[in-house]
């Protein structure tokens, strides 16, 4: 998965599948796939535990006081508690010693307490009441307000604006070093999970692949690709469906399109288990492939490849991405981003949120350690003709990089 595709053209996600003309027996084919994900383990108590221990001490190496972070996967990373974004402000502040406090509105305090998965305090505001100043006064009590305060990347400007009110001589830093140098490895529980949605992915595509056919749209394939995935036990993120010249362009074209005989078809589709994303994309030619399309694939087969020998440990993560534009450049691809060519990064980080710190991309220099997972989607897109684009993801080990999901061997067998 390249960019977020929840506003993508060409995507699909929830389906009725029952409401579109000819796919009642395909739905019916569905019933017959049972859920492989019976046996996960989500993420518990003591794993939450050891994250809000590993964040401690990861603040004292800061000299970071505490960490507030809103609603969002960091939040539910920490706490367990699923909470969506509004005006009226929830967040959880994790002090550098002590129990983290959950602050949220006295009408809310019911339902966020639970999903919650650690000890923590709750202090609830009215509806009359600033809630940046309850933070405040939980950082003056824990004498913390006069050390730095993390606030975690994605939050909104009002959250810093309203510290920066109620704690005029506070230093508001950002909490990257404590969340990003959590969640950027992964454990062991954590990658069973990722591994498991990657399963659930392909035994939907290996289901849904020979049920395409000629005249089908986006739509239609990404249903199916729904139904296979709701019943084998995942919960759909994404599909994203391109078809014939639309898969040139990495997030799709408006324009109409059908499975069309020598076309290419190109899938990237992902779900989650217990909150843990998979991404995994397929270009293959319905029917017989020119021998133009299999140069091109082979290319992006090779590139993946050259992607997963370059992720060594210890390495910028940013060359991972050069040794592919190296290769492609030796092909007559770009150079650089230019088209024909590989137009976007060679990967993303992944885990609970499909694009996750850091990017495979040129000048990334965080060094690549055990835990750390990311997408490998080096793919080649020829305007006004056609793209291949392979996507597997892998974690790195302590012996190197280990696929999530092996890469296909061939264009004649793409789930295989």
């Amino acid at each position: 998965m390249i960019l977020s595709r929840r506003k993508l053209i060409g995507a699909t996600t929830a389906l009725p599948l029952l409401s579109m003309p000819g796919l009642v027996s395909a739905a019916s084919a569905a019933e017959e796939l049972t859920n492989i994900t019976g046996a996960a383990q989500p993420i518990g108590p003591e794993e939450r535990g050891q994250r809000i221990a590993r964040a401690q001490n990861l603040m004292q190496a800061s000299r970071m006081g505490s960490v507030v972070i809103e609603p969002g996967s960091a939040l539910t990373y920490f706490t367990g508690v699923e909470w969506w974004r509004s005006e009226r402000l929830t967040c959880v502040v994790i002090p550098a010693e002590g129990e983290p406090c959950i602050v949220t509105p006295f009408f809310e305090e019911p339902s966020v307490r639970e999903s919650l998965g650690i000890p923590a305090s709750i202090r609830v505001w009215q509806e009359d009441e600033d809630p940046l100043k309850i933070v405040a006064g939980f950082l003056k009590e824990r004498k913390l307000a006069a050390r730095s305060i993390g606030v975690e990347e994605t939050s909104r400007f009002f959250i810093v604006d309203g510290l920066q009110k109620a704690l005029p001589s506070a230093r508001i830093v950002s909490a990257n070093p404590v969340v990003r140098g959590c969640r950027m490895i992964k454990t062991a529980p954590e990658l069973a999970l990722m591994q498991l949605a990657t399963d659930v992915t392909l035994a939907a595509y290996r289901w849904t692949y020979p049920q395409i056919r000629a005249g089908m749209t986006p739509a239609e394939i990404g249903a199916l690709m729904a139904a296979a995935t709701r019943k084998l036990g995942g919960k759909v993120e994404f599909n994203l469906i391109l078809l014939g010249e639309a898969a040139a362009y990495p997030h799709g074209s408006g324009k109409p399109q059908t499975v069309v005989p020598g076309e290419v078809v190109l899938m990237d589709c992902g779900c989650t288990v217990h909150g843990y994303q998979s991404d995994i994309s397929r270009s293959f030619v319905f029917g017989e492939a020119s021998a133009h399309q299999r140069k091109v694939w082979d290319q992006v087969a090779r590139g993946q490849q050259i992607a997963f020998e370059a992720a060594q440990l210890g390495k910028p993560a940013g060359s991972v991405d050069d040794a592919v534009r190296r290769y492609y450049a030796s092909e007559g691809y770009g150079p650089d981003y230019k088209l024909p060519g590989l137009s976007h990064r060679t990967g993303h980080g992944i885990g609970m949120d499909g694009h996750e710190p850091v990017n495979l991309v040129r000048g990334e220099k965080t060094l690549l350690a055990p835990g750390m997972c990311f997408s490998n989607e080096p793919g080649i897109y020829i305007p006004g003709s056609f793209g291949i684009r392979l996507e597997d993801c892998f974690h790195m080990t302590a012996s190197g990089p280990k696929w999530f999901s092996t890469p296909p061997k061939s264009l004649d067998a793409p789930f295989e």
